[in-house]
């Protein structure tokens, strides 16, 4: 019996697409849930054995502030009433996470963290944060008492549970993957007319300025290449600025909704991602299911899912020469790119499918656990 806390369910950000596809695949026999959340860009859904309550929220913190109230007052409504006996709190945002009753248990599920977000966790700076050095500090002295409350942490990776453990954090931590509901991704013959495909936010940590370099030096090595950018964020424009004399090589899709990404996928020859900081890269995830090899960066986030020569090739971070080329050999050779796609596959049939996950998650909750 568990309600899971979240402002924003419905959307195509990474969260929200995590939710959808946890509750989506629970086992038929799973306990009552509960999952709260707002009325924001809301669309009607069903989960079998799965309640969703709604509270009226909106983006800024004084609306999350009275959100946050209303949920903490249903929590104990539903706690009193022996309907529930833990909540899976998922975060950022921390508002709500502040205001849950002690008394009863809490599970956070951590996809990311101010840490992380400060670009002081590598040894080396690979990106500037956009918040300023007090915001940060009040952020993660709001993440430390979060942690404090909670009884147990699922962290989506080693890398996450390292970002854990460095607020000093000293009960147990489950690392379970985010996944894959293969059933969304099927194969199809379409014609592969995209060379290239980067995906997701455009914005600072996850290596915008990176990208722009890599088209540049793929545009300058293959001057028939076509690369597509499919994806919104804060440096949007500024990447559209930067790549403008580049419109017969590269295209810039802007936000497309979910359903439109396969078609994108399908054409592609090649994922590629300069991205800096991940909780766990969801479109690095969809590429894989959808049979194309990944370029990346060498992070601790992409290891065991971007496996070098089998399900893809790292190259050493901002190393943009490095990560050009090993696209291009790509390229030049489709039959191990096409190899390198199905182990993709294969590998996410066999440690990503959300059938298998949604059960590893749902034991977590389980008053057993010690």
């Amino acid at each position: 019996m568990l309600a899971i806390v979240n402002p924003q369910f419905y959307g195509v950000h990474g969260i929200a697409r995590y939710l959808n596809s946890f509750v989506g695949n629970l086992p038929a026999d799973h306990p009552p849930v509960y999952l709260i959340t707002s009325d924001e860009h809301r669309d009607e859904r069903e989960y079998p054995g799965v309640e969703i309550i709604h509270f009226p929220c909106t983006h800024d913190r004084f609306s999350l502030l009275f959100w946050g109230l209303k949920v903490r007052s249903k929590l104990i409504s539903l706690y009193d009433e022996g309907k529930i006996q833990c909540v899976n709190l998922h975060f950022p945002p921390l508002i709500p996470g502040l205001l849950l009753p002690s008394h009863i248990p809490i599970v956070q599920t951590v996809h990311s963290t101010y840490l992380g977000f400060s670009g002081n966790f590598y040894p080396e700076k690979f990106y500037k944060s956009e918040f300023n050095w007090l915001s940060l500090k009040i952020k993660m002295w709001m993440e430390a008492q979060i942690y404090k409350k909670s009884t147990r942490a699922i962290a989506l990776t080693e890398f996450g549970r390292e970002q854990i453990l460095a607020y000093g954090y000293d009960k147990p931590i489950n690392i379970i993957p985010n996944g894959v509901d293969l059933n969304q991704f099927k194969i199809s013959d379409d014609v592969k007319d995209i060379d290239v495909l980067f995906s997701g936010r455009i914005e600072n940590l996850k290596g915008s300025k990176g990208m722009v370099e890599v088209c540049r030096q793929l545009v300058r090595k293959k001057q028939d290449i076509l690369i597509y950018i499919v994806g919104y964020g804060e440096d949007e424009n500024w990447v559209k600025q930067q790549l403008a004399g580049l419109s017969a090589n590269v295209v810039m899709t802007g936000k497309v909704p979910f359903a439109e990404m396969m078609g994108y996928y399908a054409r592609s020859r090649v994922y590629a991602s300069t991205s800096y900081y991940e909780g766990l890269p969801g479109t690095c995830l969809e590429a894989l299911a959808m049979q194309l090899p990944a370029v990346v960066w060498d992070f601790l986030f992409y290891r065991g899912l971007v496996i070098e020569g089998q399900t893809g090739s790292l190259a050493k971070p901002n190393d943009f020469s490095g990560m050009t080329n090993r696209v291009l050999e790509l390229l030049a050779n489709p039959g191990l790119a096409a190899e390198m796609g199905r182990n993709g596959r294969a590998l996410l049939e066999s440690d990503y499918d959300w059938v298998n996950l949604a059960r590893d998650v749902l034991a977590v909750f389980s008053p057993r656990q010690d």
